[in-house]
């Protein structure tokens, strides 16, 4: 994934979605009831025997969507004194239904289901990643976008620091856009993004194609 054939984002937005506002303020008020999957409670309660066996006290990163993992063994070496937890949805792409090293593991899980079960431990986040999600750039996919999805707003629950990579920067206001209107103040900026460093596969690869890179970052602690 390192050589740079990516192609551009094509949609049929040119700014943030005329129904954004609509779908927050529908998903605010609403419950997610959806049964939990089976694997997810497995997969969760593996992590959470893993975090217990490790110094459940310590500070916990979650990278959401870490596909191959690549981003998650960065950020545990960044942050020896974080435990660093990597869940995505395809087994394929992390290659085992569960693995750890040093201070971080990998798991796979139901994204939707394992932050909702965070959220009913109590879990607090020293920080949310989200690097280059999916961005369905197609208007009639909006909900299935992270922030139009009906357990964005629960997402604060787990803290407040959060940062989103993406090479699409509708996606970025988006997102962006969402996480103020749910706090109510603007709290989360969009900035251009020139890594120094590659943390993803996905990130290498836009940046060698010539795409702008855009992140969503706090702007207050």
């Amino acid at each position: 994934m390192a050589l740079g054939n990516s192609r551009q984002i094509i949609s049929n937005q040119s700014d943030i979605h005329e129904k954004l506002l609509t779908v927050l303020e529908k998903h605010r008020r609403s419950v997610f009831r959806r049964h939990y999957s089976e694997h997810t409670l497995r997969a969760f309660d593996t992590v959470v025997e893993w975090r217990r066996e490790h110094g459940s006290a310590r500070a916990i990163i979650l990278d959401t969507g870490c596909g191959v993992g690549e981003s998650t063994a960065f950020l545990a070496r960044q942050n020896p004194d974080a435990l660093v937890v990597g869940v995505d949805q395809s087994g394929a792409r992390l290659g085992s239904e569960f693995a750890s090293q040093d201070n971080y593991c990998l798991v796979r899980a139901d994204l939707v289901d394992f932050w909702r079960l965070a959220i009913e431990a109590a879990w607090q986040l020293e920080k949310h990643w989200f690097l280059y999600p999916n961005p369905w750039p197609k208007a009639k996919h909006l909900q299935r976008r992270w922030h139009g999805h009906p357990v964005f707003p629960r997402l604060l629950d787990l803290g407040y620091c959060i940062e989103l990579r993406t090479n699409w920067k509708i996606y970025a206001d988006e997102f962006c856009y969402a996480l103020n209107t749910l706090v109510g103040k603007k709290r989360w900026g969009v900035e251009l993004w020139q890594p120094s460093q590659f943390i993803t596969p996905f990130e290498r690869k836009y940046a060698n194609s010539g795409h702008e890179l855009w992140r969503v970052i706090s702007q207050q602690n």
